[in-house]
Protein backbone atom coordinates (compact mmCIF):
# COMPACT_ATOMS: atom_id res chain seq x y z
CA UNK A 1 0.00 0.00 0.00
CA UNK A 2 2.80 2.41 0.75
CA UNK A 3 4.43 1.77 -2.63
CA UNK A 4 1.17 2.60 -4.43
CA UNK A 5 0.92 5.95 -2.64
CA UNK A 6 4.43 6.96 -3.62
CA UNK A 7 3.76 6.19 -7.25
CA UNK A 8 0.67 8.41 -7.43
CA UNK A 9 2.47 11.27 -5.60
CA UNK A 10 5.37 11.21 -8.03
CA UNK A 11 2.99 11.51 -10.98
CA UNK A 12 1.30 14.53 -9.41
CA UNK A 13 4.64 16.23 -8.87
CA UNK A 14 5.40 16.00 -12.55
CA UNK A 15 1.97 17.37 -13.40
CA UNK A 16 2.45 20.38 -11.11
CA UNK A 17 5.86 21.06 -12.63
CA UNK A 18 4.39 20.95 -16.12
CA UNK A 19 1.55 23.33 -15.13
CA UNK A 20 4.05 25.82 -13.68
CA UNK A 21 6.23 25.55 -16.79
CA UNK A 22 3.23 26.40 -19.00
CA UNK A 23 1.67 29.18 -16.91
CA UNK A 24 4.74 31.02 -15.59
CA UNK A 25 5.77 32.53 -18.96
CA UNK A 26 2.21 33.76 -19.54
CA UNK A 27 2.05 35.24 -16.07
CA UNK A 28 5.39 37.01 -16.58
CA UNK A 29 4.24 38.35 -19.96
CA UNK A 30 1.09 39.80 -18.40
CA UNK A 31 3.08 41.35 -15.53
CA UNK A 32 5.62 42.90 -17.92
CA UNK A 33 2.77 44.21 -20.09
CA UNK A 34 1.17 45.89 -17.08
CA UNK A 35 4.45 47.57 -16.14
CA UNK A 36 5.24 48.65 -19.70
CA UNK A 37 1.83 50.15 -20.46
CA UNK A 38 1.77 51.79 -17.04
CA UNK A 39 5.07 53.48 -17.91
CA UNK A 40 3.68 54.50 -21.32
CA UNK A 41 0.58 56.02 -19.68
CA UNK A 42 2.71 57.92 -17.16
CA UNK A 43 4.87 59.28 -20.01
CA UNK A 44 1.75 60.38 -21.89
CA UNK A 45 0.50 62.18 -18.76
CA UNK A 46 3.83 64.05 -18.39
CA UNK A 47 3.67 65.04 -22.09
CA UNK A 48 0.10 66.28 -21.74
CA UNK A 49 0.97 68.37 -18.72
CA UNK A 50 4.09 69.74 -20.44
CA UNK A 51 1.93 70.84 -23.38
CA UNK A 52 -0.44 72.59 -20.97
CA UNK A 53 2.43 74.35 -19.25
CA UNK A 54 3.78 75.45 -22.62
CA UNK A 55 0.34 76.71 -23.68
CA UNK A 56 0.05 78.70 -20.44
CA UNK A 57 3.28 80.50 -21.30
CA UNK A 58 2.33 80.88 -24.99
CA UNK A 59 -0.90 82.78 -24.25
CA UNK A 60 0.83 85.46 -22.19
CA UNK A 61 1.34 88.81 -23.92
CA UNK A 62 4.94 89.34 -24.94
CA UNK A 63 6.03 85.72 -24.59
CA UNK A 64 8.29 84.25 -27.25
CA UNK A 65 8.74 80.73 -28.62
CA UNK A 66 12.00 80.21 -26.73
CA UNK A 67 10.23 80.77 -23.40
CA UNK A 68 7.54 78.25 -24.35
CA UNK A 69 10.10 75.62 -25.38
CA UNK A 70 12.12 76.24 -22.21
CA UNK A 71 9.04 75.69 -20.04
CA UNK A 72 8.18 72.49 -21.89
CA UNK A 73 11.76 71.21 -21.51
CA UNK A 74 11.77 72.07 -17.80
CA UNK A 75 8.57 70.12 -17.26
CA UNK A 76 9.81 67.11 -19.24
CA UNK A 77 13.05 67.04 -17.26
CA UNK A 78 11.09 67.32 -13.99
CA UNK A 79 9.01 64.37 -15.22
CA UNK A 80 12.24 62.37 -15.69
CA UNK A 81 11.81 61.75 -19.39
CA UNK A 82 15.18 60.59 -20.66
CA UNK A 83 14.91 61.74 -24.30
CA UNK A 84 13.70 65.25 -23.48
CA UNK A 85 16.26 66.67 -25.93
CA UNK A 86 14.69 64.66 -28.81
CA UNK A 87 11.23 66.12 -28.29
CA UNK A 88 9.62 68.17 -31.08
CA UNK A 89 7.65 71.20 -29.85
CA UNK A 90 5.34 72.97 -32.32
CA UNK A 91 3.84 76.34 -31.37
CA UNK A 92 0.91 77.81 -33.32
CA UNK A 93 -0.26 81.22 -32.12
CA UNK A 94 -2.84 81.69 -34.92
CA UNK A 95 -5.36 79.09 -33.79
CA UNK A 96 -9.02 79.91 -33.16
CA UNK A 97 -11.27 78.30 -30.57
CA UNK A 98 -15.04 78.36 -30.32
CA UNK A 99 -16.65 80.34 -27.50
CA UNK A 100 -20.30 79.47 -27.98
CA UNK A 101 -21.60 82.12 -30.39
CA UNK A 102 -18.18 83.40 -31.51
CA UNK A 103 -14.52 82.55 -31.75
CA UNK A 104 -11.36 83.81 -30.07
CA UNK A 105 -7.68 83.71 -30.94
CA UNK A 106 -5.71 80.99 -29.21
CA UNK A 107 -2.29 79.39 -29.02
CA UNK A 108 -1.63 75.69 -29.46
CA UNK A 109 1.42 73.77 -28.26
CA UNK A 110 1.98 70.30 -29.70
CA UNK A 111 4.58 67.86 -28.44
CA UNK A 112 5.90 64.84 -30.38
CA UNK A 113 7.94 62.46 -28.24
CA UNK A 114 9.73 59.25 -29.30
CA UNK A 115 8.72 56.54 -26.81
CA UNK A 116 10.41 53.15 -26.61
CA UNK A 117 9.11 50.21 -24.60
CA UNK A 118 11.81 48.46 -22.58
CA UNK A 119 10.77 44.85 -23.23
CA UNK A 120 7.74 44.81 -25.54
CA UNK A 121 9.01 47.17 -28.27
CA UNK A 122 8.86 44.56 -31.05
CA UNK A 123 5.29 43.59 -30.12
CA UNK A 124 4.16 47.21 -29.85
CA UNK A 125 5.49 48.08 -33.30
CA UNK A 126 3.43 45.25 -34.78
CA UNK A 127 0.26 46.90 -33.46
CA UNK A 128 0.96 50.45 -34.70
CA UNK A 129 0.33 51.07 -38.40
CA UNK A 130 3.26 52.25 -40.48
CA UNK A 131 5.90 51.67 -37.82
CA UNK A 132 9.16 49.84 -38.39
CA UNK A 133 10.33 47.14 -36.01
CA UNK A 134 12.61 48.57 -33.33
CA UNK A 135 11.79 52.20 -34.11
CA UNK A 136 10.42 54.35 -31.27
CA UNK A 137 6.69 55.04 -31.26
CA UNK A 138 5.78 58.72 -31.50
CA UNK A 139 3.49 60.00 -28.75
CA UNK A 140 1.72 63.21 -29.76
CA UNK A 141 -0.20 65.50 -27.45
CA UNK A 142 -1.35 69.11 -27.66
CA UNK A 143 -2.95 71.84 -25.60
CA UNK A 144 -4.87 74.88 -26.85
CA UNK A 145 -5.63 77.94 -24.73
CA UNK A 146 -7.18 81.31 -25.47
CA UNK A 147 -4.71 84.18 -25.86
CA UNK A 148 -4.72 86.88 -23.22
CA UNK A 149 -5.13 90.41 -24.41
Amino acid sequence: MIAARRTSTNGERGQALLEVALTLPLLLLVAIGIFEFGRAYQTWQVLTNAAREGARVAVLPGSNDAAVEDRVQEYLEAGLLSAADEVDVTIDRDTEISLGAGTASASMVQIDYPFTFMVLQEIATLVVDGSTAGEPLTMTTSATMRNEM
